[in-house]
């Protein structure tokens, strides 16, 4: 990869995605322990999500404006961490709207921008994406791994330390990744809300949240479901590993993908395997071997998924559009697809219990596959 900041961006990946690794399967476990209850759980494992529709395109037309992704991504990674120093102070509710609020808002600049800026450095070679980004999966598997047993080790009050190891982790990296150069493109004097309203990219979008939405039960309450049947919170740090080291074989494997499918079809059929999979979560939590199977299709339901809808992405968004492309479509589908998701899930768990909430999450994959094959009519590799 000549030329290519391959480590440093590696680097990146791997942190930020091994402080999600410890935050994400685990934070609602922390919360339980301190009291919150499963609506309020639900709201605050939202606010990342709800933070996302907003302010990445905040910081995505900032970037574009001032062609300096990267110093974006540092301001307000910094920012971000000295706002999540406020989780130390207490364990009130509304203490932690407050921190996770202001923390989840600088901090959603830095993916969409991150991918952006991965993107122009790959140029049209973007099949190599996946070598880069499997880092960001192995970064999760070590951290939700050692998290797991760190819990079991000393409590769940020691993981507010390891998420801000992460976080610094990741704040340091972001500094050694150069900036890109960006060439003029034709689509730069294209109206960028002109490119969101063609068929495709709003089809996309839909699904994407669709996808997002489904998965809110699963970021918000699957650790708790699983440790509620008897397993414990190492064996629950194993479960979501699995699932991520399945998602780096795709990762791997994706540019063979490329060659042998399009982008539509890997996309409807990362949503069919999503409805087994969250079937299978929702119904099958007693049979071990439901669990290993769910978790073995998060190579489909994140990892496919995820490479080839930024591929669409990318593709629909061209020259200084890019930035401000990749953040509108993570807040139009993770950030308001996963705010619903995330809320819907609070009260769907404490109404109608995980079986039924799993259930809802497999009907929003099915309505996405459907809108896909429907009005994605894009049949690029």
């Amino acid at each position: 990869m000549l030329g290519l900041p391959y480590r440093r961006l590696a680097g990146f990946y791997f942190f930020y995605f091994a402080y999600i690794g410890a935050f994400a399967p685990f934070f609602s476990v922390y919360l339980k322990a301190a009291g919150i209850s499963a609506v309020e759980i639900g709201v605050l494992m939202s606010l990342p999500q709800l933070t996302r529709i907003v302010a990445p395109h905040l910081w995505g037309w900032l970037a574009d404006r001032s062609a300096r992704r990267l110093r974006v991504v540092r301001l307000t990674g910094a920012a971000g961490l000295a706002c999540f120093l406020g989780v130390f102070a207490g364990t009130g509710f509304a203490l932690l709207f407050v921190v996770l609020f202001t923390m989840t808002f600088f901090w959603s600049a830095a993916l969409p921008l991150v991918e952006a800026t991965t993107l122009s450095h790959l140029g049209e070679e973007t099949a190599r994406y996946g070598r880069i980004r499997v880092w960001g999966s192995v970064g999760f598997i070590v951290a939700v791994v050692a998290v797991g047993y760190l819990l079991d080790w000393f409590g769940v009050g020691v993981l507010p330390w390891v998420v801000l190891a992460m976080m610094a982790g990741m704040l340091a990296l972001c500094w050694q990744i150069p900036e890109p150069t960006t060439a003029p493109h034709a689509a730069d004097q294209q109206p960028i809300w002109g490119i969101v309203r063609k068929p495709e990219a709003l089809a996309l979008i839909v699904a994407g949240a669709l996808m997002a939405a489904a998965h809110g039960p699963y970021y918000t309450f699957y650790s708790i479901h699983v440790i509620d049947h008897g397993y414990s919170k190492a064996v629950t740090g194993w479960l979501w590993a699995l699932g991520v080291i399945c998602e780096i074989g795709i990762f791997i494997w994706m540019p063979h993908l490329y060659r042998a499918f399009t982008l539509r079809q890997i996309l409807i059929g990362s949503f069919a395997l999503a409805v087994v999979r969250f079937l299978a979560i929702g119904w099958g939590v007693d049979s071990v071997l439901l669990l290993l199977l769910a978790q073995t299709l998060h190579a489909a339901t994140f990892g496919s998924f995820h490479a080839a809808a930024i591929g669409v992405v990318h593709r629909l968004f061209r020259g200084r559009h890019q930035a401000r492309g990749q953040a509108i479509y993570g807040s139009l589908s993770y950030g308001l697809g996963g705010t619903l998701g995330g809320f819907a899930s609070g009260y769907s768990w404490e109404h109608l219990g995980a079986a039924a909430t799993f259930s809802l999450a497999a009907a929003c994959a099915f309505a996405g596959m459907l809108i896909l094959w429907w009005k994605l009519q894009f049949n690029a590799r």
